[in-house]
């Protein structure tokens, strides 16, 4: 990867995901979703999570570029449930290149989902992160998000044999 400009801001666009794209916005996610980034996502980070909602939400699959260079990509979906007049929009991905954060690229996506979610009818969108992740809780807080709420991720390795103790009767 080339090294970009500070200036970057004012040089880059935001357009649709195309097919051709998904191995970039891949590597670029690997860069940064990383187990010291974050177990919980480095775990569910893959390919079939840029497929799957490309194929549900292509217009809410966006990256930024400047020339041929993907910067970012931002990924996101709605959510309409029975019974409820809201439509939920989910952010579900947003990544930059680690050399070029904090430059206006995240912002600029988000800024971009934000927008076609609104024209889409979403009254309400989420995100979630690691509570422990305080550079994604400051871009997200910085962009209006607040009511934060932590919850708790769990796992179990069911490769593990489990250890049953016994209480012997005196």
């Amino acid at each position: 990867m080339t090294k970009i400009s500070p200036a970057i801001k004012d040089l880059f666009r935001i357009r649709e995901l195309a097919i051709d794209d998904f191995s970039k916005v891949f590597h670029i996610g690997e860069q940064v979703f990383t187990v010291e980034y974050s177990q919980s996502l480095y775990r569910t980070w893959d390919e079939y999570e840029i497929t799957t909602l490309f194929n549900s939400d292509s217009e809410l699959c966006l990256v930024a570029e400047t020339g041929d260079e993907i910067l970012g990509f931002v990924l996101g979906t709605t959510v309409t449930k029975h019974n409820s007049p809201w439509k939920y929009g989910y952010l579900v991905w947003l990544g930059v290149r680690k050399d070029i954060q904090q430059v206006g690229v995240g912002s600029g996506l988000f800024k971009e989902i934000k927008h076609r979610m609104k024209e889409q009818g979403v009254r309400m969108m989420i995100i979630d992160t690691s509570a422990d992740n305080q550079p994604a809780v400051r871009f997200f807080k910085k962009q209006g998000f607040d009511d934060v709420q932590e919850h708790l991720y769990m796992s179990l390795n069911l490769t593990r044999k489990s250890i049953k103790k016994t209480v012997k009767k005196p």
